[in-house]
């Protein structure tokens, strides 16, 4: 596919539901732009937003007092990432409790990176869930929760095969997995291949497409190169020569964005989950694209204040 097929649709708001992921800031700086990002963002009344966790509880203290936050602050339901990374299973048991008794119902169970990065060998913890599916199981087992899980439209990169990598998905739905949000992806076309296989293999849980609006494409690009994520030559091109060019940059980018969006609904898909990178411009000006509207006099949240 050399680019999306895009189409004019008034009344594509009305048919779309919208979700945000966040991660928690590491400075007061970074502190101040997130809820900047979560003010400008909430009147879109996203369906949730998830706040990201990092390996072996790196993060832990943060993603807590981020999704405190935003349940006490704002109107938004948070969703808490949890990973297996360098965690006995006590470990992350204790922290699923922790989120529970705070009012979390919606989680985000992923495996997790390599404590040592992308693209280095994955070691389970000697006492901790193994993987993805066995950290599905471990919330189902703890309360009625809302489980999101990963997908790979290009296949994880450390599965061998396509067949292996959807199994894992099928261990994941049977441990009770609600949905599964996709890693991002620039065509379309991967993006319904994959579907199809899921839905061969019996799985019928929403599979959620991840959209990754184009910040930076120099940094994107390094990055896809080291999860599988494939960069197409049109897409190369559309930010050719725009480096030090940033109001451009983030005009293309948003226009990508939106057409990505607009030809997935063409597709028939509904539910789209968006890779915020705790910036709202582009994914304000997608969202707005695509009829999204804000509803500022219903939004109550007062996380500038």
């Amino acid at each position: 596919m050399n680019q999306f097929r895009f189409s004019r649709r008034p009344d594509i708001g009305d048919k779309v539901r919208v979700s945000f992921e966040f991660f928690p800031p590491k400075t007061d700086e970074m502190e101040v732009r997130l809820w900047d990002t979560v003010t400008r963002l909430e009147p879109l009344k996203p369906r949730f937003v998830s706040v990201t966790y990092g390996a072996g509880g790196s993060t832990r203290e943060r993603t807590a007092r981020t999704v405190r936050r935003i349940l006490n602050e704002t109107t938004l339901t948070p969703a808490a990432h949890m990973t297996c990374v360098d965690a006995a299973r006590h470990q992350v048991d204790a922290v699923i409790s922790e989120f529970a008794e705070m009012g979390v119902t919606r989680f985000v169970a992923l495996r997790g990176d390599p404590a040592a990065g992308v693209g280095t060998a994955y070691r389970p913890h000697p006492e901790g869930y193994a993987n993805g599916a066995e950290l599905v199981g471990a919330l189902k087992s703890a309360g009625d929760f809302d489980i999101s899980v990963s997908a790979y439209p290009e296949k994880h990169p450390e599965s061998p095969d396509f067949a292996t990598d959807i199994d894992m998905l099928k261990r994941k739905v049977d441990n009770g997995a609600t949905r599964a949000i996709t890693q991002f992806f620039f065509d379309n076309d991967l993006y319904e291949r994959y579907v199809e296989r899921a839905r061969r293999a019996g799985i019928y849980i929403p599979i959620v497409p991840g959209i990754l609006p184009v910040h930076n494409f120099t940094q994107v690009a390094n990055f896809s190169s080291r999860c599988g994520a494939l960069v197409p030559a049109w897409l190369a091109e559309r930010f050719e020569g725009l480096e030090n060019d940033p109001q451009t940059h983030a005009l293309v980018a948003s226009a990508v964005a939106a057409e990505q969006v607009h030809d997935l609904v063409e597709r028939g898909v509904g539910d789209f989950h968006f890779y915020t990178m705790n910036r709202a411009d582009l994914v304000f000006a997608v969202c707005h694209m695509i009829g999204i509207r804000s509803h500022e006099s219903e939004a109550t949240g007062s996380a500038a204040a």
